[in-house]
């Protein structure tokens, strides 16, 4: 397994759930895939790995992070420019 097909599996899950809760997706990446492609972060909260986010980011042009529901989801029209969209 890869980057690109963990990037791959989790665009997949978003196209059939629409929201992609990092807290569910890091638990999915975890038993589909394992380590590497998650860590535990410095609050000891499990994370996808840096390289794995890098490739979903070239995946999804039409994506946003969703900061105040932690979620990636399909871009908006009332959605700023930016991936990374603020508490609105």
């Amino acid at each position: 397994m890869t980057e690109i097909d963990v990037a791959e599996f989790m665009l997949k899950q978003l196209e059939q759930e629409k929201y992609l809760y990092q807290d569910d997706i890091v638990w999915k990446i975890e038993q589909e895939f394992g380590e590497p492609f998650f860590y535990i972060n410095e609050n000891g909260s499990y994370a996808i790995s840096k390289g794995v986010l890098r490739v979903f980011k070239k995946l999804t042009p039409n994506v946003v992070w969703d900061r105040r529901e932690k979620c990636w989801r399909f871009r908006e029209k009332y959605d700023e420019p930016i991936k990374r969209q603020s508490d609105q």
